[in-house]
This record gives C-alpha cells, structure tokens and sequence, in this order.
C-alpha cells in the first residue's frame, strides 16, 4: 500500500510540474482561440446583462422544448400501442436505456450519500 502511495504522488508531482510549465502557455492559447466570445470591457453591468440575457434566452426556449417531448412522448406511446411490431435491436437499445438510467440513478445515490453504498459512515 505504501508503494502505490509513492507511486501515486511521483504521478501526481510530475503531473503538477507539467502544470506549472505548460499551463500558462495552454491558458494563453485558449484565450486567443475563443477571443471572439470575450466581452471587453468586462464590467459587472455588462456581466449582468449577459447574464439576463442568457436566462431569458433559456426562458424563450422553453416552449419548442416542451413540444418536442411531448412529440417524443406520443412517439413512445404509439411504440408502445404497436409493442408487436417491434424489432428486438428496437426493445434492446430502450433496454440499455433504462439501464442507463437506473445506473445513473444508483450512481448518484451512492455519491449524495458521501461514496458509502451503506448510507452509514464507516
């Protein structure tokens, strides 16, 4: 246990040393790359407007979203009415879904409850 603790700080040491060398020039690049989306000046007033701008955006959004999941589910729904006509790649890729799913679900039982799978600290 002691070796891979060693290892795992020689990793992690090498990897802070490749930060401090190539992080600033990485940070640079990125900048200059995405130049376009930086607003200048960067007041709090303009922050504040982008930021109205962003939610109403979303807010706006909201009812072509909720059109096409109601699309989605009338689609599902006629799926289901029509359940024999069904192809089994059809049955096995809404399978892998709800596994998906649930897997997703346990997962984020298990990291609310602080990576315990009891639910108790040990």
């Amino acid at each position: 246990m002691a070796s891979k603790l060693k290892q795992l700080q020689s990793k992690a040491t090498l990897a802070s040393e490749f930060l401090s060398k190539h992080g600033t020039t990485y940070y640079k690049q990125m900048l200059e790359q995405n130049k376009q989306y930086i607003q200048q000046p960067a007041t709090v007033e303009k922050c504040n407007e982008l930021s109205k701008q962003l939610f109403y955006t979303r807010l706006a959004s909201l009812p072509t979203r909720n059109e096409a999941f109601w699309k989605e589910l009338n689609h599902v729904k006629d799926l289901w009415k029509n359940k024999k006509d069904l192809h089994v790649e059809q049955v096995g890729i809404a399978s892998l879904f709800g596994l998906e799913c649930f897997a997703w679900f346990c997962a984020g039982e298990i990291i609310g409850r602080g990576f315990t799978f009891t639910g108790y600290y040990v």
